[in-house]
């Protein structure tokens, strides 16, 4: 938000779009995914408020159990609708639900149905967390899995820069689109998710999206946009996409995080390849050179930034 003066000794105050601003600061992409090794996601038609476990047409009583239930195990829960408009319609008699386990060496997806989503609460969360594929549930061997935040009650760049993303991906075909609830990072809107090896990326296009899709259908993965993968915490990200672009490592399942050592604002960060080659990254947290707000109508405020120095090979 900027004041401004007008006529008459008045002023005029604007408030700016939190994507806008961080275009036009360059803000870095990387390192500002979201956190999770094992994704679970419900499908929940119509609308959404800004914390849509709790203020959905889903019960909140079980929002809340369902967040109890994943707190600590690597879980993270969102919902899901298809593109499209999103009326205060009555819910369909059986919904959709996905798990995605995106961890190098293991990343999978299984999907299911449930004409009630209390059923999700006998999911054994730790275990999704560590890898293991839930009982009653199938292998998804559809299109690419793509998921756009468009939640304009929690932020209205995702809202209108989402929705019309996420339209134009469900009516050019090639990936199986839904909308999602949150992904974190509103200011890099339009942001996106794929799964199953649940790397984000922010400032999407249309035409960007397609051939990020084709790359993740061949196993490969496109830097341009990237601003990590789940798996990993946000040193871990940023020393995995620095390593990529350092040894031209294109692979989803290439690179493995092993190791995150120290804490804010230093980071030393083992990075292995599957090869056996390995690096070690110095990863180090500074605020931003200019405030810009984090989501619409919030303060402008440094954020914080992670940058990787020059990956470092370890002898074998």
């Amino acid at each position: 938000m900027i004041s401004l003066p007008g006529t008459g000794g008045v002023r005029l105050t604007y408030v700016i779009m939190c994507a806008t601003a961080s275009r036009e600061l360059a803000e870095p992409l990387a390192a500002t995914a979201a956190t999770a090794r094992t994704w679970l996601l419900l499908e929940q038609t119509g609308p959404w408020g800004a914390n849509a476990l709790l203020d959905s047409h889903l019960d909140p009583e079980l929002g809340r159990a369902l967040e109890a239930a994943a707190e600590g195990t690597g879980v993270r829960l969102a919902l899901i609708r298809r593109p499209g408009r999103h009326a205060d319609c009555h819910q369909p008699a059986s919904r959709r639900f996905f798990v995605a386990h995106t961890a190098p060496g293991n990343a999978w997806v299984r999907h299911g149905t449930t004409a009630d989503p209390r059923e999700l609460l006998g999911l054994d969360f730790a275990a999704l967390g560590a890898g293991t594929e839930p009982p009653g549930t199938a292998p998804y061997d559809g299109d690419t899995l793509a998921f756009v935040c468009t939640n304009g009650k929690r932020d209205r760049c995702c809202a209108l820069l989402g929705r019309p993303l996420a339209a134009a991906l469900r009516a050019a075909g090639g990936t199986d689109t839904w909308e999602i609830t949150h992904l974190g990072g509103h200011r890099f809107a339009p942001t996106l998710l794929l799964l199953p090896h649940g790397y984000a990326y922010g400032r999407v296009s249309a035409h960007a999206v397609k051939e990020i899709a084709e790359a993740v259908h061949e196993g490969r993965v496109v830097l341009e946009g990237c601003r990590g993968r789940s798996t990993w915490d946000r040193p871990g990200q940023c020393a995995e996409l620095a390593v990529r672009s350092h040894a031209g490592v294109a692979g989803a399942d290439d690179l493995t995080v092993v190791r995150t050592e120290g804490a804010n604002p230093a980071w030393t960060v083992l990075v292995r390849h599957r090869d056996g080659r390995s690096w070690s990254v110095d990863v180090t947290a500074t605020a931003g050179p200019e405030p810009s707000p984090a989501s619409c109508g919030a303060p402008a405020l440094p954020q914080l930034r992670l940058t990787a120095g020059e990956p470092r090979s370890l002898p074998r």
